[in-house]
């Protein structure tokens, strides 16, 4: 049984939903929802090579052989996988310090260390990296993107923009007199419009829409725009024939931080999308086997020219309100993508420069994560400290140097507050929650029908969150009630209040109600910060005691009218 489940966790979800049976009705379902996100892709994935400082060309070959390789053997049911904006940064530093060919051989030992990593089961670490860090340096990043697309935006006549975002600024101020108005004009009028159709017709592909039309516009009134004609040369109408990048012992040191720098960012985006997609469609990924189909798809699109990919979470959200059910939608995509290369290589010379730039504007706010950014900033100053630190230190320094130093401070920062949890009495002995008097251990003998109860034991921290969502799917029925025991746990950091706020939010959506028991001040306090207050009554009730929490069930469950 032990090697049964060893085997399973090293199957790639396609060859699990084929088991299940997989029919007409399913791959009509796939195919329309794979068609609609290759058209979301083409444009993004063009704009982001251009942005990694490649070519549109190869964001296209990524997103077919990488798009292609992270559905089909990947761990995930619907995952989508290509170029993301979180590459921007490492690419077009790699590309400046050891030319493109450094980049392929960076790709290539990513991708296999992205396999031994896999093997090696490290899916499961990546819920040791707190909120804070993640969230800090993936605003940075939207502030790099961001920043990069002021030139054609604005059409700023700079002959090389700096790659270092302080100097990057002075340059473009030094510069403001150059505005090219029709390029300006080109830039605002594709931003408003996906703006406008994002708001006003959000099914419509507004990046696909926007491109079109503006290049319709630059090529039938012959503006003076810059276009990726005019900025590259003709694209290929299908993919290059696979090669091994040049590499030497000395090449293979050089680009070896690089490497790790791409395998890390791509297995930490591509589970956290991943887990995204469980919460849309209620499953649950293989993150070992992820680990390894994204390992595979990088290296063949190194071997193809192509650029580090991983799992996108806006793709992937497409993917699944587009109605996806297996991994085929997503090969769907890729195939799709390839088709547009064949049949319309030659009019991507039209696109404006402009255009692209506002499409990367818009993927820099998706990235920005505002709204989870500022209400970290209401957390205590510590999460908001690592918070701000991860963020400066990816704009103005560097990403690896940001994440390291982010996670070393939030790891120092709970060791510190682990310590507080701990008391000394007269005699010298260690006491914690635990020594106090013992918890029922028939907790589940008086609970009313249609009740349920978790017990948390413990610090409930950014190691530990997840398990919190587990639980809650391996109810299966959702109950009328669940009581959230939460007596010995002494604290909660922004993570294990995200993974509760999501786990009473998860409850209400499927029709029960929560109480929490026994709370202690500090997750009190850190749950009222988020809204779950005691006048929140239609989310959370609080209790207490156990006793009173059973009485609150009592109640609710008597009440028939009560959700």
């Amino acid at each position: 049984m032990l090697h049964d489940a060893r085997m399973t966790a090293f199957t790639p979800k396609l060859i699990t939903t084929v088991r299940e049976g997989y029919g007409f009705d399913r791959f009509r379902k796939d195919a329309i929802a794979g068609l609609t996100v290759a058209v979301v892709a083409l444009p993004l994935a063009m704009a982001l090579g251009i942005a990694s400082g490649a070519s549109p060309d190869r964001g296209l070959i990524t997103a077919v052989i990488a798009g292609f390789l992270i559905s089909a053997l990947g761990g995930s049911r619907v995952q989508v996988g290509g170029p993301t904006g979180a590459f921007v940064v490492v690419v077009f530093n790699v590309i400046a310090a050891h030319g493109y060919d450094g980049l392929l051989l960076a790709t290539l030992m990513a991708g296999a260390i992205l396999v031994v990593a896999g093997y090696a089961r490290f899916g499961q670490f990546v819920k040791f990296i707190p909120h804070p860090v993640v969230t800090g340096f993936t605003a940075g990043i939207a502030v790099i993107i961001a920043s990069s697309q002021v030139k054609d935006f604005l059409g700023l006549a700079i002959e090389k923009v700096p790659a270092d975002f302080v100097p990057k600024w002075q340059a473009y101020l030094g510069a403001s007199g150059t505005i090219e108005p029709w390029t300006l004009g080109v830039g605002l009028g594709s931003l408003a419009l996906i703006v406008g159709l994002r708001r006003a017709a959000p099914r419509l592909p507004g990046y696909l829409i926007a491109v079109v039309l503006a290049s319709l516009c630059v090529a039938l009134l012959h503006l003076p725009v810059d276009t990726i004609g005019s900025r590259f040369p003709p694209l290929p109408h299908g993919l290059p024939a696979p090669g091994l990048p040049a590499f030497s012992l000395a090449k293979v040191q050089a680009v070896l931080p690089s490497a790790f720098t791409i395998a890390f960012l791509a297995g930490i985006e591509a589970l956290l999308s991943a887990v995204v997609a469980d919460g849309m469609i209620g499953s649950k990924h293989r993150s070992n086997q992820e680990l390894v189909g994204q390992g595979v798809a990088n290296i063949a699109s190194a071997l193809f020219g192509g650029l580090p990919a991983t799992g996108a979470i806006a793709r992937t959200a497409t993917n699944v309100k587009s109605g996806a059910l297996t991994p085929v939608a997503g090969m769907l995509h890729a195939a799709f993508l390839l088709l547009f290369m064949l049949a319309a290589g030659g009019l991507m010379a039209y696109v404006p420069m402009a255009a692209l730039a506002a499409i990367l504007f818009m993927v820099a706010w998706g990235m920005s994560e505002h709204r989870r950014f500022f209400a970290l900033l209401r957390m205590p100053n510590g999460d908001r400290s690592v918070l701000l630190l991860t963020f400066g230190l990816t704009v103005l320094v560097d990403l690896t140097v940001a994440i390291g130093v982010g996670v070393t401070v939030a790891s120092l920062l709970f060791m510190a507050r682990m310590s507080e949890t701990v008391r000394v009495d007269a005699q010298g002995r260690l006491l914690t929650d635990g020594d106090e008097e013992a918890e029922e251990i028939g907790q589940r003998d008086a609970l009313p029908p249609g009740v349920e109860v978790f017990r948390i034991d413990g610090p409930f921290f950014f190691g530990v969150a997840g398990e919190l969502l587990d639980a809650l799917r391996r109810i299966g029925q959702s109950p009328r009630v669940i009581i959230l025991r939460m007596r010995r746990v002494p604290f909660l950091d922004a993570s294990g209040v995200t993974a509760v706020v999501e786990f009473v939010h998860q409850a209400s959506a499927a029709g029960a109600q929560v109480i929490v028991s026994g709370a202690a001040s500090q997750p009190r306090t850190m749950l009222a910060r988020t809204g779950l207050g005691s006048a929140d009554s239609h989310l959370v009730h609080y209790a207490v005691d156990y006793a009173e929490a059973l009485g609150i069930a009592d109640a609710i469950v008597e009440t028939p009218d009560q959700i």
